[in-house]
């Protein structure tokens, strides 16, 4: 997944422009982006929606962001989704591998219940929007096969921290959001899962979000979730590998699979070793959104 497009649960008209926006994958929000009087009209929305779409062959991925562990609405979120079969459920506030374990126990559940084949339903993890998250990022490895991706936020975590600010005048990120960035990156490499940048805010300044995803494919992000449809085909664009780095990666993986016990390969005057040999993989794997 590329792009990852949020969508407020309260919105039909919002659904089906997302849904034709070019997104890998839709975020139908159950969370933030509605107010706590539209929540039980919402879900019944985005249950409707989910319905209405999941058969669909060429479709973007269906998540619901549901509301946190700790909020005490989560069981009522999972309880209007889980039978319209979302491809995955987007956990916010989560706190390291617990969090996770807790969400699989549910969907388990609630996948028993309505018939769903036990470990269908998928989870990201928003992994730092929180202080207490931040001590525990390294922790999801091995959590539940359930986990496909580790994503980061630094609109909670600054309210949670007491900040001012996240973003200096120059609009890059503070430090200690850009400490919570390297810990979900490193949390997601650990764990053998996607690494998804956060959102760019400004969603009127193409620039500024064209190089903050350039930065995060440049350190090992390989999508970024989005606020508005504008910014899909931007986002699609740095994170869909390049002809070249395509060519580049066919040409490293068919020179160890002619040498395989070879721990260095020579191409065109460049040498290229194991770790050389992985990426290109995962590159090539990527190619194939």
């Amino acid at each position: 997944m590329r792009s990852l497009l949020f969508v407020p649960a309260d919105s039909d008209r919002k659904l089906e422009k997302g849904f034709s926006s070019g997104a890998d994958a839709l975020l139908i929000d159950l969370e933030d982006s509605v107010a706590a009087a539209k929540k039980p009209e919402s879900r019944q929305r985005a249950a409707a929606f989910l319905s209405a779409h999941i058969a669909t062959v060429k479709r973007p991925r269906l998540i619901v962001r549901v509301n946190s562990l700790a909020s005490g609405l989560i069981d009522d979120d999972l309880h209007a989704v889980t039978g319209a079969r979302p491809d995955a459920i987007l956990l916010p506030k989560a706190e390291g591998a617990t969090s996770v374990v807790h969400l699989d126990a549910k969907l388990t559940t609630r996948e028993a219940i309505n018939g769903i084949d036990e470990g269908h339903i998928k989870i990201i993890a928003i992994a730092t929007e929180t202080a207490a998250s931040l001590f525990v990022a390294g922790t999801y490895r091995g959590a539940s096969p359930r986990l496909i991706g580790l994503t980061w936020g630094a609109e909670d975590l600054s309210t949670d921290l007491g900040a001012e600010t996240n973003r200096d005048a120059g609009g890059n990120f503070l430090d200690p959001y850009r400490l919570a960035r390297t810990l979900c990156l490193a949390g997601a490499a650990s764990a053998q899962v996607q690494p998804i940048d956060t959102v760019f805010v400004d969603f009127r300044d193409d620039a500024g979000l064209r190089r903050e995803c350039e930065e995060a494919r440049r350190d090992g992000f390989t999508g970024k979730m989005a606020i508005h449809p504008a910014q899909v085909d931007a986002i699609n664009a740095v994170f869909t590998p390049t002809p070249e780095a395509i060519a580049q990666a066919r040409a490293i993986v068919a020179a160890f699979a002619a040498n395989p016990d070879a721990g260095v390969i020579g191409i065109e005057g460049l040498m290229y070793d194991r770790p050389h040999l992985m990426r290109a993989r995962q590159l090539l794997a990527r190619a194939r959104v």
